[in-house]
């Protein structure tokens, strides 16, 4: 079996990025329509989200990006770099950078795909299964917290956030023109005199 550790080199980090301070409102300061908007507040939380899942896992240079996509590996084994930025909402450069990112660490191995030796898979090696389990279990308790501190209205809360994920999602998708039904052809207007 060939493992294929460094595809491209690209300068990837080497510590996870975390966000540079809480985004808390400003006593005093006017915020005007932020104040009123959805995707304000999910970014303040979002924010506040990234902040407390780095004091979580400190000391293991990990980001909820790369847990995320560490956890996706572990799940597929052979998933294809291609699928996991789909999976991720990535760019292709975006995964190519995260997968070289996991793979020098030692987490993460390209191996050829034994049906079609022009491609490869992802997989976890058993250093990556070790720190994911680490890894996970501060996750784990990180996320066991929040629900407690939320209480009771915390299962609707990720149903309406899963939710509005697919709205926003829908929303953002190009709507078909005023003339033609979403799955219908265009017809061609036939030249004047036939019919």
């Amino acid at each position: 079996m060939n493992t294929k550790n460094s595809r491209s080199k690209s300068p990837a980090s080497t510590e996870a990025q975390q966000p540079e301070g809480l985004l808390l409102p400003v006593p005093g300061l006017r915020y005007g329509v932020l104040d009123e908007l959805l995707g304000y507040a999910l970014r303040r939380a979002q924010n506040a989200l990234y902040l407390d899942f780095y004091r979580a896992t400190q000391g293991e240079d990990i980001s909820p990006q790369r847990f995320a996509a560490l956890v996706l590996v572990a799940e597929n084994p052979g998933m294809r770099q291609g699928l996991l930025a789909q999976a991720m909402g990535l760019h292709r450069s975006g995964a190519l950078r995260l997968t070289d990112w996991l793979t020098e660490q030692g987490w993460v191995e390209r191996r050829d795909d034994p049906q079609d030796a022009r491609s490869w898979g992802l997989h976890l090696t058993a250093a990556g299964r070790r720190r994911l389990v680490r890894i996970e279990q501060a996750v784990r308790a990180h996320d066991r917290g929040l629900i407690e501190a939320l209480g009771a209205g915390t299962s609707s809360l990720k149903t309406d956030l899963e939710r509005l994920a697919w709205v926003a999602t829908a929303a953002a998708q190009p709507l078909p023109s005023i003339n033609q039904a979403p799955g219908k052809k265009k017809q061609q207007s036939k030249p004047a005199g036939e019919g």
